[in-house]
């Protein structure tokens, strides 16, 4: 059954090709100092850049911009966002770009007025934000994360080879997104798949736990059922709007907290990822689909109902008499790895730069959670990680 929960959810969303003429009057809510984030500068060659400065000039706004946002957002680049905004007294902060840019906005929302050091304090000891707060609000031009509708924010420490992911409040989340599924037309397809694993890992990470008969889970497989077929098209096509109007609204109901109502969840594949990223710096849902697999199957036997309800209503598969729960759960995740391949996801850490060296390291950098199927121990991790790095060999 549903377990007891409270659903909050402040952001205002503004979907399809028209949606950027909303900017200006949600930036009229605000004051006249507007701190513009994004990244390498993609935005300026596609027309978006132009769109929102003039979204800006018509609201009155006097923008302060910080670009270079990576796709892996450092804890120097933090600091710098964090000086700037404190420096400037700005008033709101404006994400343009995918979910790195967001989650980095959303990061420099909590930490600017911070009188300790924000890393220690928000992301390594986690503690609670009793500062001020500098409102976000996101243009979303790449899709996966689902940061433009939820509170969390990933910064990467290379020098401490950690990767942290932090779920902010609701106060943290944006008070608005622009979602135009025409920005992600462009988008390159290595970064394009990367976000489509991402979206279904996120999924994946709340459906995997528990094996009550919840509203929860049946949007779960809906959703995951939509990403596969439009990821398909997508693929294809990068310029299906239905398409990538569909993985657009599936990245943001993925993440925005609503599945994750009444149960528990997994996220040791986010775990695993995120460290992985740390020593490799490659993207986020590659990193994710690299793991996948070794990780489910080790976790299967220990979640089987859940493995074969994925294989049926997922992935449609028709047991044959006589077969095993086992045999029909392995099915099931043999569907999900041809999709994986059919689509050009990563399922090797050695595409992404790891190397056998680095391990123990990217074991000893993951978070090891108990609200999945199993706890796992160090050894397992290193077990999931070289049956990744030899996948394929």
């Amino acid at each position: 059954m549903l377990g007891n929960f409270t659903y909050v959810n402040p952001t205002k969303l503004y979907f399809g090709p028209e949606a950027i003429e909303n900017l200006s009057d949600e930036l009229g809510h605000y004051g006249d100092k507007v701190l513009l984030t994004y990244g390498g500068g993609s935005i300026k060659k596609n027309g978006i850049y132009d769109a929102v400065i003039a979204e800006l000039e018509k609201a009155g706004k006097t923008v302060i911009e910080v670009p270079g946002v990576m796709s892996n957002p450092t804890v120097e680049k933090l600091y710098e966002g964090c000086q700037i905004a404190k420096s400037n007294d700005v008033d709101f902060i404006l994400a343009v770009g995918g979910g790195s840019t967001i989650d980095y906005a959303k990061g420099v929302s909590v930490s600017a007025w911070c009188e300790e050091d924000p890393w220690e304090k928000y992301y390594v000891r986690m503690e609670e934000v009793d500062n001020r707060i500098i409102p976000v609000g996101a243009v979303l031009t790449m899709v996966g994360t689902g940061s433009e509708m939820n509170g969390g924010s990933v910064i990467t420490n290379h020098t401490q080879h950690l990767k942290i992911g932090r779920v902010f409040g609701d106060n943290v989340m944006p008070k608005f997104a622009i979602l135009n599924p025409e920005y992600t037309f462009t988008v390159p397809k290595r970064q394009m798949v990367s976000g489509i694993y991402d979206i279904f890992n996120h999924i994946c990470e709340q459906y995997f736990s528990g094996d009550d008969d919840n509203s929860s889970d049946y949007i779960a497989e809906g959703l995951m059922k939509s990403v596969i077929k439009s990821s398909r098209d997508a693929v294809a096509d990068p310029r299906n709007y239905e398409a990538r109007s569909n993985l657009m609204w599936d990245a943001t109901w993925a993440l925005n907290t609503l599945i994750a109502m009444g149960k528990s969840e997994d996220w040791e594949v986010h775990m695993i990822g995120q460290a992985v990223g740390a020593f490799t710096d490659a993207p986020h849902g590659l990193t994710l689909s690299a793991v996948s697999l070794p990780y489910y199957r080790h976790i299967a036997p220990y979640g089987l109902p859940k493995f074969v309800r994925f294989a049926k209503e997922v992935w449609g598969i028709v047991p044959s008499d006589g077969e095993s729960d086992e045999e029909i759960a392995e099915a099931g995740l043999q569907a999900m790895e041809s999709w994986m391949k059919e689509i050009g996801v990563t399922l090797n850490l050695k595409e992404l730069g790891a190397t056998p060296d680095m391990l123990e390291g990217i074991a000893d950098g993951t978070f090891l959670l108990d609200s999945g199927y199993k706890k796992l121990t160090r050894e397992e991790v290193i077990e999931i990680l070289k049956e990744s790095y030899e996948y394929g060999l």
